[in-house]
């Protein structure tokens, strides 16, 4: 329990270091852009005067050194204030709370079906070297880590949503319901598509790495012996090969947040679903800085907690790596 402990509070360390590296290199950049959150402020409200642009430059503190915008920019994070968006005109903390439900339940599904289907066809492949099934599959997976998210997501909802309808156009929940009114089956029925999407292209490399590491189990020598000693294939499999082929893709399963996360972007604007992804776009291309910061540290956060999970597990599954990481 001590050691479990520790280890967190290790990656807890790591984290924050990691969330002010992120938030400087992010400020920078913003300030270094050219984008303007107080044209498009002025936008929202309509032509202002000259002085009233100063005015509000000097209420939001623009007019100020970059380092100490920084440093005013840091001390309101630490209260709990993350600003308020300009493009929705209210607090970036509700935005994203609201929408990271809807980008959570996305991603869950999605990296739950890579990892399950990463991870069976990884071990069918392991076991079939060389033979048709492996070839198949493989070339499968190697297809589909080359194609765009968007393009996929754009042949799925032309398919099965335009041609064959079975599945919504886009969105969450239908549209016209209150959000009260909306079942569960509505809200899966909507999410199918785009968790299937985002999937398909997260599960490649864990069926491809375990497929190696399925075929180094099956060529060692303990597994050679076990099998001169006369254990079926399905016994060695269970024993010898299962038992070593889980850590390495429980390691690539929760390494995967960063990628799931980087395609949820492309998925849920395809789709139109309300979530991160597609607010940290609008942010982008509406020039909201305060969102645009927010969910980027938030995203930073979101990726480290995936990453700490994995290590802890990894001391469950395997205590030898407590060792190592020591």
């Amino acid at each position: 329990m001590t050691e479990i402990v520790k280890q967190v509070f290790i990656h807890i360390i790591r984290a924050i270091s990691l969330l002010f590296a992120v938030s400087v290199i992010s400020f920078t950049l913003v300030s270094a852009s050219p984008v303007d959150p107080v044209q498009q402020y002025i936008m929202g409200i309509g032509p202002v005067s000259e002085e009233q642009r100063i005015e509000i430059e000097a209420y939001w503190g623009i007019d100020k050194p970059p380092a100490e915008r920084y440093f005013n920019w840091l001390s309101a994070l630490l209260h709990g204030n993350f600003g308020t968006s300009l493009l929705y005109r209210r607090p970036v903390i509700e935005i994203i709370s609201e929408r990271f439900q809807n980008s959570l339940a996305l991603m869950m599904c999605a990296w739950l079906l890579s990892g399950i289907i990463g991870f069976s066809l990884g071990c069918i492949m392991g076991m079939n070297r060389d033979k048709w099934a492996d070839k198949v599959i493989s070339k499968l997976c190697y297809l589909l880590s080359s194609v765009p998210t968007f393009w996929l997501g754009l042949v799925f909802l032309m398919i099965f949503a335009v041609i064959l309808g079975w599945f919504p156009v886009g969105f969450s929940t239908p549209i016209g319901m209150r959000s009260s009114e909306v079942t569960l089956w509505q809200r899966l029925h909507h999410l199918v598509l785009p968790a299937f999407t985002l999937s398909l292209m997260s599960f490649s490399n864990i069926a491809l790495h375990t497929r190696q590491k399925m075929i180094d189990v099956m060529n060692s020598e303990y597994v050679l012996f076990a099998r001169a000693r006369g254990e079926s294939r399905w016994t060695l499999f269970c024993r010898h090969a299962l038992r070593n082929t889980v850590l390495p893709a429980i390691t690539l399963q929760f390494a995967s947040f960063a990628e799931l996360f980087g395609g949820s972007v492309l998925a849920e604007n395809v789709f139109s679903y309300p979530g991160l992804g597609s607010a940290v776009s609008a942010a982008g291309l509406n020039s909201d800085v305060p969102l645009l910061l927010g969910i980027t540290l938030f995203s930073t956060l979101f990726v480290c907690v995936g990453n700490m999970i994995a290590n802890l597990l990894y001391g469950v599954v395997d205590p030898k790596m407590r060792e190592v990481d020591r």
